[in-house]
């Protein structure tokens, strides 16, 4: 579930920036966040969570401490990495490619 839902979010997000650097004035970057890509997010963030409450209780823990455990770290994790995507889309729109450099790294 998860890989097909991250095949889903790469295809969506790959055609909704396409669509935005082509037509930058019509809409901001941050809008590329739409439905769509949180449906796909949301599935990764589900066969995530499947995932490491399956892992947890194959060594005989509980399951309903393994998925009460993994949807807390699911909803942490995936809420920042949502939150570090706004981030680099304000940064793309804010100052094109070349504001996202990640092989300068400042100390």
């Amino acid at each position: 579930m998860g890989i097909t839902s991250g095949l889903a979010f790469e295809a969506t997000l790959k055609q909704s920036l396409k669509s935005w650097s082509a037509n930058r004035q019509a809409k901001k970057a941050t809008e590329i966040q739409d439905f769509n890509l949180f449906f796909s997010f949301l599935g990764i963030c589900i066969g995530v969570c499947i995932f490491l409450a399956s892992g947890l209780n194959i060594f005989s823990i509980g399951l309903w401490f393994a998925y009460g455990f993994s949807i807390l770290v699911t909803i942490l994790i995936g809420g920042l990495i949502w939150r570090q995507l706004s981030t680099l889309l304000r940064q793309l729109q804010a100052g094109g490619s070349k504001a996202i450099d990640l092989d300068v790294f400042d100390i």
